[in-house]
Protein backbone atom coordinates (compact mmCIF):
# COMPACT_ATOMS: atom_id res chain seq x y z
CA UNK A 1 0.00 0.00 0.00
CA UNK A 2 2.75 2.09 -0.07
CA UNK A 3 3.24 5.13 -2.62
CA UNK A 4 3.66 4.34 -5.77
CA UNK A 5 5.87 7.03 -8.08
CA UNK A 6 3.81 9.83 -8.68
CA UNK A 7 3.81 9.37 -12.26
CA UNK A 8 2.66 5.86 -12.45
CA UNK A 9 -0.79 6.80 -11.75
CA UNK A 10 -3.21 6.52 -14.46
CA UNK A 11 -6.08 6.94 -12.50
CA UNK A 12 -7.63 7.80 -9.50
CA UNK A 13 -11.12 8.13 -7.34
CA UNK A 14 -11.00 10.16 -4.84
CA UNK A 15 -13.95 10.22 -1.88
CA UNK A 16 -15.12 14.06 -2.30
CA UNK A 17 -17.06 16.08 -0.19
CA UNK A 18 -17.29 19.33 -2.45
CA UNK A 19 -16.01 21.00 0.77
CA UNK A 20 -12.77 22.76 0.91
CA UNK A 21 -10.46 20.15 1.26
CA UNK A 22 -11.28 17.70 -1.62
CA UNK A 23 -11.86 20.56 -4.08
CA UNK A 24 -8.35 21.79 -3.48
CA UNK A 25 -7.85 18.13 -3.78
CA UNK A 26 -8.40 17.66 -7.07
CA UNK A 27 -6.06 19.97 -9.18
CA UNK A 28 -3.88 19.06 -6.20
CA UNK A 29 -3.84 15.04 -7.99
CA UNK A 30 -3.40 16.46 -11.34
CA UNK A 31 -0.37 18.60 -10.62
CA UNK A 32 1.48 16.24 -8.57
CA UNK A 33 0.57 12.79 -10.39
CA UNK A 34 1.76 13.82 -13.88
CA UNK A 35 -1.02 12.18 -16.45
CA UNK A 36 -3.37 11.32 -14.06
CA UNK A 37 -7.63 11.13 -14.28
CA UNK A 38 -9.58 11.71 -11.27
CA UNK A 39 -12.69 10.80 -10.78
CA UNK A 40 -14.49 11.67 -8.07
CA UNK A 41 -16.93 9.23 -5.79
CA UNK A 42 -19.45 10.62 -3.15
CA UNK A 43 -21.38 8.75 -0.95
CA UNK A 44 -24.81 9.65 -0.05
CA UNK A 45 -25.30 7.95 3.49
CA UNK A 46 -27.83 10.74 4.68
CA UNK A 47 -25.98 13.68 5.10
CA UNK A 48 -28.97 15.82 3.59
CA UNK A 49 -29.25 16.88 0.41
CA UNK A 50 -28.27 20.51 0.82
CA UNK A 51 -24.85 19.38 0.95
CA UNK A 52 -25.25 17.34 -2.54
CA UNK A 53 -26.79 19.78 -4.48
CA UNK A 54 -24.75 20.63 -7.46
CA UNK A 55 -22.02 18.52 -6.35
CA UNK A 56 -21.21 16.87 -9.65
CA UNK A 57 -21.16 19.82 -11.44
CA UNK A 58 -18.58 21.32 -8.30
CA UNK A 59 -16.36 18.19 -9.20
CA UNK A 60 -16.20 18.70 -13.04
CA UNK A 61 -15.40 22.34 -12.56
CA UNK A 62 -12.29 21.78 -10.10
CA UNK A 63 -11.04 19.52 -12.45
CA UNK A 64 -12.66 16.13 -12.26
CA UNK A 65 -13.88 13.52 -15.26
CA UNK A 66 -16.49 12.30 -13.90
CA UNK A 67 -18.24 12.36 -10.30
CA UNK A 68 -20.14 9.43 -9.41
CA UNK A 69 -22.92 9.50 -6.33
CA UNK A 70 -23.85 6.89 -4.98
CA UNK A 71 -27.31 6.60 -3.07
CA UNK A 72 -25.91 4.15 -0.14
CA UNK A 73 -28.69 5.55 2.71
CA UNK A 74 -30.64 2.10 3.14
CA UNK A 75 -27.47 -0.11 3.11
CA UNK A 76 -26.02 1.96 5.53
CA UNK A 77 -28.95 1.63 8.05
CA UNK A 78 -30.41 -2.38 7.11
CA UNK A 79 -26.21 -3.53 6.52
CA UNK A 80 -24.36 -1.40 9.06
CA UNK A 81 -26.38 0.35 11.45
CA UNK A 82 -29.11 -2.84 12.32
CA UNK A 83 -26.07 -5.47 12.80
CA UNK A 84 -24.10 -2.79 15.19
CA UNK A 85 -27.60 -1.70 16.90
CA UNK A 86 -27.54 -5.78 17.91
CA UNK A 87 -24.15 -5.90 19.47
CA UNK A 88 -24.78 -2.71 21.78
CA UNK A 89 -21.60 -1.06 21.00
CA UNK A 90 -20.90 2.05 23.11
CA UNK A 91 -17.63 3.61 22.70
CA UNK A 92 -16.25 4.68 25.90
CA UNK A 93 -19.45 4.98 27.62
CA UNK A 94 -21.22 7.62 25.70
CA UNK A 95 -20.35 7.44 21.77
CA UNK A 96 -23.05 5.84 19.62
CA UNK A 97 -20.43 5.60 16.49
CA UNK A 98 -22.27 7.17 14.15
CA UNK A 99 -18.64 8.35 12.49
CA UNK A 100 -17.39 5.60 12.98
CA UNK A 101 -20.14 2.87 11.50
CA UNK A 102 -20.45 5.34 8.06
CA UNK A 103 -17.04 4.57 7.04
CA UNK A 104 -16.91 0.59 6.15
CA UNK A 105 -20.14 1.33 4.44
CA UNK A 106 -18.44 4.52 2.11
CA UNK A 107 -14.97 2.59 1.57
CA UNK A 108 -17.19 -0.49 0.42
CA UNK A 109 -18.53 2.00 -2.96
CA UNK A 110 -15.14 3.76 -2.91
CA UNK A 111 -13.25 0.91 -4.06
CA UNK A 112 -16.29 -0.42 -5.89
CA UNK A 113 -16.03 2.52 -8.36
CA UNK A 114 -12.23 2.67 -8.25
CA UNK A 115 -12.60 -1.09 -9.67
CA UNK A 116 -15.75 -0.35 -11.97
CA UNK A 117 -14.02 2.32 -13.46
CA UNK A 118 -10.34 0.73 -13.84
CA UNK A 119 -8.31 2.49 -11.32
CA UNK A 120 -5.25 1.96 -9.88
CA UNK A 121 -5.05 4.43 -6.81
CA UNK A 122 -7.73 5.63 -4.10
CA UNK A 123 -7.62 8.84 -2.24
CA UNK A 124 -9.31 10.56 0.80
CA UNK A 125 -9.23 13.47 2.54
CA UNK A 126 -8.61 12.27 5.95
CA UNK A 127 -5.81 14.73 7.79
CA UNK A 128 -2.86 12.80 9.56
CA UNK A 129 -4.44 13.42 13.03
CA UNK A 130 -7.59 11.34 12.91
CA UNK A 131 -9.16 8.36 13.28
CA UNK A 132 -11.26 8.10 9.55
CA UNK A 133 -7.42 8.00 7.62
CA UNK A 134 -7.08 4.16 9.92
CA UNK A 135 -10.55 3.03 9.65
CA UNK A 136 -11.11 3.90 5.50
CA UNK A 137 -7.21 2.97 4.48
CA UNK A 138 -7.73 -0.47 6.64
CA UNK A 139 -10.87 -1.12 4.27
CA UNK A 140 -9.07 -0.63 1.54
CA UNK A 141 -6.56 -2.93 2.66
CA UNK A 142 -8.91 -5.86 3.10
CA UNK A 143 -10.99 -5.21 -0.10
CA UNK A 144 -8.73 -3.92 -2.25
CA UNK A 145 -4.93 -4.20 -1.35
CA UNK A 146 -3.80 -3.85 -4.82
CA UNK A 147 -4.92 0.11 -5.23
CA UNK A 148 -2.49 2.65 -4.27
CA UNK A 149 -3.39 5.36 -1.56
CA UNK A 150 -3.01 8.97 -2.03
CA UNK A 151 -3.77 10.73 1.15
CA UNK A 152 -3.20 14.68 0.37
CA UNK A 153 -2.47 15.65 4.08
CA UNK A 154 0.36 13.39 4.64
CA UNK A 155 1.80 14.61 1.55
CA UNK A 156 1.25 18.47 0.81
CA UNK A 157 2.39 21.03 2.88
CA UNK A 158 -0.64 23.19 3.06
CA UNK A 159 -1.53 23.05 6.96
CA UNK A 160 -4.82 25.51 7.07
CA UNK A 161 -8.21 26.71 5.73
CA UNK A 162 -5.91 30.05 4.63
CA UNK A 163 -3.52 28.10 2.54
CA UNK A 164 -6.07 26.13 1.03
CA UNK A 165 -8.23 29.32 -0.18
CA UNK A 166 -4.71 30.73 -1.67
CA UNK A 167 -4.31 27.52 -3.53
CA UNK A 168 -7.75 27.53 -5.17
CA UNK A 169 -7.69 31.05 -5.92
CA UNK A 170 -4.68 30.63 -7.92
CA UNK A 171 -5.68 28.35 -9.77
CA UNK A 172 -9.30 29.95 -10.02
CA UNK A 173 -11.21 27.15 -8.81
CA UNK A 174 -14.57 27.96 -7.82
CA UNK A 175 -15.42 27.21 -3.95
CA UNK A 176 -18.07 28.50 -1.65
CA UNK A 177 -15.82 27.79 1.37
CA UNK A 178 -14.59 30.87 3.12
CA UNK A 179 -12.62 31.58 6.34
CA UNK A 180 -15.58 32.28 8.80
CA UNK A 181 -16.29 28.33 9.39
CA UNK A 182 -16.03 27.62 13.09
CA UNK A 183 -16.37 23.66 13.60
CA UNK A 184 -16.06 20.51 11.77
CA UNK A 185 -18.60 18.92 11.17
CA UNK A 186 -19.59 15.33 9.47
CA UNK A 187 -23.69 14.13 9.15
CA UNK A 188 -25.02 11.36 8.22
CA UNK A 189 -28.67 9.49 8.82
CA UNK A 190 -27.73 8.52 12.20
CA UNK A 191 -25.79 11.52 13.87
CA UNK A 192 -24.24 14.53 12.92
CA UNK A 193 -20.99 14.96 15.02
CA UNK A 194 -19.72 18.69 15.62
CA UNK A 195 -15.38 19.46 16.29
CA UNK A 196 -13.49 22.64 16.36
CA UNK A 197 -14.68 26.47 17.57
CA UNK A 198 -14.71 27.17 21.62
CA UNK A 199 -14.78 23.10 21.99
CA UNK A 200 -11.15 23.15 21.00
CA UNK A 201 -11.35 23.87 24.92
CA UNK A 202 -12.53 21.52 27.26
CA UNK A 203 -13.59 23.95 30.12
CA UNK A 204 -15.99 25.87 27.46
CA UNK A 205 -19.61 25.23 27.44
CA UNK A 206 -20.94 24.59 23.48
CA UNK A 207 -22.58 27.39 23.07
CA UNK A 208 -26.29 27.05 21.06
CA UNK A 209 -24.41 27.18 17.79
CA UNK A 210 -22.84 24.03 18.23
CA UNK A 211 -26.01 22.02 18.01
CA UNK A 212 -27.82 21.93 14.62
CA UNK A 213 -30.43 18.56 14.77
CA UNK A 214 -31.74 18.55 18.00
CA UNK A 215 -33.80 21.76 19.74
CA UNK A 216 -32.31 22.97 23.38
CA UNK A 217 -33.65 20.40 26.03
CA UNK A 218 -34.42 23.14 27.51
CA UNK A 219 -37.14 24.32 25.32
CA UNK A 220 -38.64 20.99 24.26
CA UNK A 221 -42.14 20.73 25.16
CA UNK A 222 -42.84 20.65 28.69
CA UNK A 223 -45.41 17.26 27.98
CA UNK A 224 -43.67 13.95 27.42
CA UNK A 225 -44.34 11.96 23.94
CA UNK A 226 -44.44 8.22 23.72
CA UNK A 227 -43.04 6.12 20.84
CA UNK A 228 -43.52 2.25 20.25
CA UNK A 229 -41.53 0.52 18.58
CA UNK A 230 -41.47 -2.85 17.32
CA UNK A 231 -38.86 -5.65 16.60
CA UNK A 232 -38.85 -9.24 15.32
CA UNK A 233 -35.56 -11.08 16.00
CA UNK A 234 -33.99 -7.91 16.72
CA UNK A 235 -34.86 -6.26 13.43
CA UNK A 236 -37.37 -2.76 13.92
CA UNK A 237 -40.45 -3.50 12.00
CA UNK A 238 -42.36 -0.70 12.88
CA UNK A 239 -43.05 2.64 15.00
CA UNK A 240 -46.01 3.92 16.55
CA UNK A 241 -47.91 1.18 14.71
CA UNK A 242 -46.91 2.17 11.04
CA UNK A 243 -45.24 -0.46 9.49
CA UNK A 244 -41.38 0.13 7.90
CA UNK A 245 -40.85 -3.45 6.26
CA UNK A 246 -42.41 -2.05 2.69
CA UNK A 247 -40.77 -1.46 -0.54
CA UNK A 248 -38.63 1.47 -0.65
CA UNK A 249 -35.87 2.60 2.06
CA UNK A 250 -38.02 0.86 5.09
CA UNK A 251 -34.63 1.16 7.35
CA UNK A 252 -33.60 4.56 6.45
CA UNK A 253 -37.17 5.90 6.50
CA UNK A 254 -37.96 4.58 10.27
CA UNK A 255 -34.48 5.86 11.43
CA UNK A 256 -35.66 9.45 9.72
CA UNK A 257 -38.82 8.75 12.05
CA UNK A 258 -37.68 8.34 15.22
CA UNK A 259 -35.00 11.26 14.56
CA UNK A 260 -37.16 13.85 13.66
CA UNK A 261 -39.61 12.07 17.17
CA UNK A 262 -36.26 12.63 19.35
CA UNK A 263 -34.63 16.15 17.77
CA UNK A 264 -38.06 17.63 18.44
CA UNK A 265 -37.36 16.67 22.97
CA UNK A 266 -33.66 16.97 22.71
CA UNK A 267 -33.15 13.51 22.90
CA UNK A 268 -29.46 12.16 21.92
CA UNK A 269 -26.52 15.50 22.88
CA UNK A 270 -23.46 14.19 24.16
CA UNK A 271 -20.52 16.09 25.02
CA UNK A 272 -17.45 13.49 25.39
CA UNK A 273 -13.46 13.90 25.68
CA UNK A 274 -12.66 10.39 23.79
CA UNK A 275 -9.25 8.53 22.90
CA UNK A 276 -8.26 8.26 19.28
CA UNK A 277 -7.03 5.56 17.60
CA UNK A 278 -4.01 7.42 16.82
CA UNK A 279 -3.40 8.25 20.33
CA UNK A 280 -4.84 11.94 21.08
CA UNK A 281 -7.61 12.81 23.01
CA UNK A 282 -10.42 15.13 21.18
CA UNK A 283 -13.42 16.51 22.12
CA UNK A 284 -16.86 16.01 20.40
CA UNK A 285 -20.66 16.97 20.44
CA UNK A 286 -22.42 14.54 18.78
CA UNK A 287 -26.64 14.40 18.22
CA UNK A 288 -27.96 11.07 17.96
CA UNK A 289 -31.48 11.29 18.54
CA UNK A 290 -33.13 8.28 16.70
CA UNK A 291 -30.56 6.24 17.10
CA UNK A 292 -30.46 6.90 21.31
CA UNK A 293 -33.98 5.75 20.86
CA UNK A 294 -33.51 2.79 19.33
CA UNK A 295 -30.30 1.67 21.55
CA UNK A 296 -32.52 2.35 24.40
CA UNK A 297 -35.37 -0.03 23.26
CA UNK A 298 -33.06 -2.52 21.92
CA UNK A 299 -31.45 -2.81 25.22
CA UNK A 300 -35.20 -2.54 26.93
CA UNK A 301 -36.04 -5.55 25.14
CA UNK A 302 -32.95 -7.48 25.82
CA UNK A 303 -33.62 -7.05 29.74
CA UNK A 304 -36.97 -8.97 29.08
CA UNK A 305 -35.59 -11.84 27.15
CA UNK A 306 -31.87 -12.58 27.64
CA UNK A 307 -30.99 -14.42 30.64
CA UNK A 308 -28.01 -13.39 32.86
CA UNK A 309 -25.44 -15.39 31.62
CA UNK A 310 -26.19 -14.60 28.05
CA UNK A 311 -26.95 -11.06 28.78
CA UNK A 312 -23.64 -10.66 30.37
CA UNK A 313 -21.93 -12.01 27.47
CA UNK A 314 -23.71 -10.06 24.84
CA UNK A 315 -22.80 -7.12 26.64
CA UNK A 316 -18.82 -8.29 26.96
CA UNK A 317 -19.40 -8.28 22.87
CA UNK A 318 -20.47 -5.09 22.52
CA UNK A 319 -18.14 -3.38 24.40
CA UNK A 320 -15.65 -5.35 22.64
CA UNK A 321 -17.23 -4.23 18.95
CA UNK A 322 -16.78 -0.47 19.82
CA UNK A 323 -13.91 -0.41 19.73
CA UNK A 324 -13.30 -2.68 16.78
CA UNK A 325 -16.03 -0.37 14.78
CA UNK A 326 -14.17 2.78 16.45
CA UNK A 327 -10.70 1.08 15.30
CA UNK A 328 -11.87 0.63 11.18
CA UNK A 329 -11.76 -3.35 11.62
CA UNK A 330 -15.29 -3.92 10.15
CA UNK A 331 -13.50 -6.23 7.49
CA UNK A 332 -11.99 -8.59 9.93
CA UNK A 333 -12.60 -11.88 11.25
CA UNK A 334 -12.56 -11.01 14.76
CA UNK A 335 -15.88 -8.31 13.23
CA UNK A 336 -17.61 -11.24 11.61
CA UNK A 337 -17.06 -13.28 14.66
CA UNK A 338 -18.73 -10.76 17.12
CA UNK A 339 -21.39 -9.67 14.82
CA UNK A 340 -22.39 -13.41 14.23
CA UNK A 341 -22.81 -13.45 17.76
CA UNK A 342 -24.93 -10.62 18.83
CA UNK A 343 -27.17 -12.29 15.95
CA UNK A 344 -27.36 -15.10 17.59
CA UNK A 345 -29.12 -13.55 20.32
CA UNK A 346 -30.94 -11.20 18.37
CA UNK A 347 -33.16 -14.21 17.31
CA UNK A 348 -35.47 -14.27 20.31
CA UNK A 349 -35.62 -10.66 20.32
CA UNK A 350 -39.17 -9.96 19.33
CA UNK A 351 -41.55 -7.58 20.95
CA UNK A 352 -42.58 -3.97 21.52
CA UNK A 353 -40.99 -1.56 23.51
CA UNK A 354 -42.32 2.01 24.53
CA UNK A 355 -39.91 4.74 24.96
CA UNK A 356 -40.55 8.12 26.52
CA UNK A 357 -39.10 11.39 25.12
CA UNK A 358 -39.07 14.55 27.50
CA UNK A 359 -36.68 17.17 27.83
CA UNK A 360 -33.71 15.49 26.60
CA UNK A 361 -34.45 12.08 28.12
CA UNK A 362 -35.33 8.60 26.41
CA UNK A 363 -36.81 6.33 29.13
CA UNK A 364 -38.05 2.84 28.60
CA UNK A 365 -41.64 2.55 29.99
CA UNK A 366 -43.25 0.03 28.64
CA UNK A 367 -42.01 -3.83 27.14
CA UNK A 368 -43.39 -7.07 25.76
CA UNK A 369 -42.75 -10.02 24.17
CA UNK A 370 -43.77 -13.85 23.53
CA UNK A 371 -39.91 -14.65 24.18
CA UNK A 372 -39.96 -12.63 27.66
CA UNK A 373 -38.28 -14.32 30.82
CA UNK A 374 -40.14 -12.23 32.95
CA UNK A 375 -42.41 -14.46 35.28
CA UNK A 376 -44.93 -12.19 37.04
CA UNK A 377 -45.87 -15.30 39.02
CA UNK A 378 -42.25 -15.72 40.09
CA UNK A 379 -41.23 -12.01 40.49
CA UNK A 380 -44.48 -11.12 42.89
CA UNK A 381 -43.87 -9.99 46.19
CA UNK A 382 -47.01 -11.50 47.30
CA UNK A 383 -48.03 -15.38 47.78
CA UNK A 384 -46.99 -17.43 45.29
CA UNK A 385 -47.52 -21.31 44.47
CA UNK A 386 -44.63 -21.32 42.23
CA UNK A 387 -41.47 -20.50 44.42
CA UNK A 388 -40.65 -22.19 48.00
CA UNK A 389 -38.56 -19.35 49.71
CA UNK A 390 -37.18 -22.34 51.65
CA UNK A 391 -34.99 -23.57 48.37
CA UNK A 392 -33.09 -20.21 48.69
CA UNK A 393 -31.08 -21.41 52.31
CA UNK A 394 -29.81 -23.88 50.07
CA UNK A 395 -28.98 -22.15 47.41
CA UNK A 396 -26.97 -19.44 49.31
CA UNK A 397 -24.94 -21.65 51.09
CA UNK A 398 -23.53 -23.71 48.26
CA UNK A 399 -23.49 -19.84 46.40
CA UNK A 400 -21.29 -18.39 49.36
CA UNK A 401 -19.16 -22.33 49.74
CA UNK A 402 -16.11 -20.45 48.52
CA UNK A 403 -15.72 -17.91 50.60
CA UNK A 404 -16.88 -19.66 53.87
CA UNK A 405 -14.07 -22.11 53.27
CA UNK A 406 -11.57 -18.89 52.66
CA UNK A 407 -12.89 -17.50 56.10
CA UNK A 408 -12.46 -20.62 57.93
CA UNK A 409 -9.55 -21.79 56.77
CA UNK A 410 -8.11 -18.62 58.18
CA UNK A 411 -9.11 -18.92 60.90
CA UNK A 412 -7.83 -22.21 60.91
CA UNK A 413 -11.69 -23.69 62.10
CA UNK A 414 -12.79 -26.79 60.97
CA UNK A 415 -16.06 -26.40 58.05
CA UNK A 416 -18.98 -27.03 59.94
CA UNK A 417 -21.94 -29.18 58.43
CA UNK A 418 -25.41 -27.85 58.32
CA UNK A 419 -26.51 -30.28 60.20
CA UNK A 420 -24.11 -29.62 62.96
CA UNK A 421 -25.24 -25.56 62.11
CA UNK A 422 -28.87 -26.34 63.14
CA UNK A 423 -27.81 -28.06 66.38
CA UNK A 424 -26.04 -24.96 67.30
Amino acid sequence: MALAAKKKIKKVVLAYSGGLDTSAIIPWLKENYEGCEVIAFCADVGQGEEELVGIQEKAIASGATECHVVDLKEEYVKEYIYPILKTGAVYEGQYLLGTSMARPVIAKAHVEVALKVGADAVCHGCTGKGNDQVRFESCFAALAPELTVIAPWREWDMVSREDLLDYLAERNVPCSASLTKIYSRDANAWHISHEGGELEDPWCEPSKEVWTMTVDPMDAPDEAERVQLSFVKGELVAVDGKDFTENGSPAHDALMYLNAKGAAHGVGRIDIVENRLVGMKSRGCYETPGGTILMAAYKGLETLILDKESLKYRESIGHEFSHVIYDGRWFTPLAKAQLAGAASFAEQLTGDVVVKLYKGMAQVTQRRSPNSLYSEEFATFGADDVYDQKHAEGFIRLFSLSSRITALSQKGSKLASPSENKDS
